[in-house]
């Protein structure tokens, strides 16, 4: 079987058009290809934009009861599609339904301008699915009906994001487990990592898999109903089931990308100062880079491995579901679930310094 690498990540929205406004102006993608009525997309607007590896394909319906609109009434824009990269489509969507994943596209090819694509898909978890899109070389455009454009929205001088790290995914109590025996027999990914993770009165199950060759790696989480409810149930409840609750873009200069992106409009949650006043006691010295981090309040973690950065955006949807991450790497090959707990932590302090009760 072979590996699995990131093709492109498919958004349902509610217009196309205005959401990749959105990643091009805030994040600094650029536009290159388009799909519509003048490519022979009758029902649908599809924009496909790119910034280093990642690529992001936003997709809005023209008319008010398709698929696309359907997806978005119920969950709200959103990650509709996780497009991986095979070598051989039809081998991977076999090997998929053969484990319980329900076809939604058979194996088709599609002849392009730049050689021929063939791509299939299945069901994934919620209403997301993968397909399985197989190039013939580097480059090419994933779908039918794309068509590249001169783009007039150049690329930055400096990309600041590099490659898709991880994806993000809240699941109902009870689907975890077999979730990730999908994704090990299904589509051969191992799993990575476990954790239980304790915040006050929440709690949640973490699992992590991974592809082979690590290209492509989802964290799976599931709340803990022995516990109050906590942020899982709060995007199940909006997002209505099972969904992406974020990607995180990796990058090679956290700072620098936090500072440009701010400057672009790009809004990132505030961290309170008290969590600096401890994090060195968790993490180990940072040196210099403790003002800065607290500057910019970017989170810091460690594994047995290494160090890493991170910080998420506000939500740019109204139900408050889908944001991302940036993270940079520096040897850790954890997610910063230590920054779970050293947050709420750094609230508990805040509020008992200010003498306010927790909401």
């Amino acid at each position: 079987m072979s590996d699995y690498s990131i093709s492109h990540v498919e958004f349902y929205v509610g217009d196309a058009r205005q959401a990749a406004y959105y990643y091009r102006t805030a994040f600094g993608f650029r536009t290159i290809a388009e799909g519509g009525p003048e490519t022979g997309q009758k029902d649908r607007r599809s924009i496909l934009l790119a910034q280093g590896d990642i690529r992001l394909l936003m997709t809005s319906d023209l008319t008010p009861d398709g698929v696309v609109a359907r997806y978005v009434a119920r969950h709200g824009d959103g990650v509709a599609n996780i497009a991986l990269r095979v070598q051989d489509a039809e081998q991977a969507f076999g090997r998929a339904v053969a484990q319980g994943a329900a076809p939604v596209a058979e194996p088709c090819p599609v002849e392009q301008p730049d050689g021929t694509v063939v791509s299939a898909a299945v069901t994934a978890f919620g209403d997301t699915v993968h397909s399985f899109v197989q190039y013939e070389h580097d480059g090419q455009l994933p779908g039918p009906h794309l068509r590249r454009v001169e783009s007039a929205d150049d690329a930055p001088d400096e990309q600041q994001l590099h490659t898709l790290d991880h994806f993000a995914v809240c699941l109902p109590a009870g689907e975890l487990a077999k979730t990730v025996a999908f994704y090990e027999k299904g589509l051969g990914f191992c799993e990575a990592f476990e954790e239980f993770i304790e915040v006050g009165d929440q709690a949640m199950e973490s699992k992590v898999v991974r592809s082979t060759s690590g290209a492509v790696t989802f964290t799976f989480l599931e709340p803990d109903v022995r516990r109050k409810p906590g942020q899982i149930d709060a995007f199940l409840d909006a997002h209505g089931g099972a969904g992406v609750q974020h990607l995180a873009f990796s990058t090679s200069a956290i700072a620098g990308a936090v500072r440009r992106l701010s400057s672009q409009g790009v809004e990132f949650l505030h961290t309170p100062a008290t969590y600096y006043e401890a994090v060195e006691g968790r993490v180990g010295p940072l040196g210099g880079d403790l003002d800065v981090l607290r500057e910019l309040c970017v989170l810091a973690d460690r594994d047995d491995w290494g160090l890493l950065y991170q910080i998420f955006t506000r939500s740019p949807h109204a139900r408050g579901t889908f944001f991302l991450e940036l993270i940079e790497r520096r040897g850790a090959q954890t997610f910063g679930s230590g920054n779970i707990k050293g947050l709420y932590e750094a609230v508990e302090r805040a509020q008992a310094a200010s003498g306010a009760g927790a909401r």
